[in-house]
């Protein structure tokens, strides 16, 4: 497994992340095979969207802020459980096909770490499987 280091600069935000992947696919010297991409944070998540319109990223990052606002009557303490919700809406985790040593995207599609809850220092742990040494 390896990691990748991400420091958040807003409270709420998407960073595309999808260079640093390639990279450690690069390393890591699969050809064909899966690329799972996990957070190991309750109050973040990963995404694959569209990544050419920057506005995407800020009409997701609104809609969820208007379905799940930040000062609502929520029992959670910390003041922060619209994050978990979000987090919870958008998922932990994202799998994408490997094919001659790249990720499988669509023409558009980037892979998103959204924030929720920063500006943090968060992780995204990616773990690759080659198909090859499982045949």
């Amino acid at each position: 497994m390896q990691s990748i280091s991400i420091k958040t600069r807003s409270r709420i935000e998407m960073v595309d992340v999808t260079d640093m992947i390639q990279s450690l696919i690069k390393e890591s010297g699969i050809s064909d095979g899966i690329c799972v991409c996990y957070v190991p944070h309750t109050t973040a998540g990963i995404t694959i969207n569209e990544g050419a319109d920057p506005s995407v990223c800020e009409d997701i990052m609104q809609k969820l802020s208007e379905l799940v606002p930040h000062h609502y009557n929520y029992k959670h303490l910390e003041g922060n459980a619209d994050s978990h919700i979000k987090a919870t809406i958008v998922g932990s985790s994202v799998t994408v096909i490997v094919e001659d040593g790249k990720l499988a995207l669509g023409t558009w599609q980037k892979i998103f770490f959204c924030e929720f809850d920063g500006p943090r220092t968060r992780k995204i742990w990616v773990k690759t499987i080659d198909m090859k040494k499982l045949e």
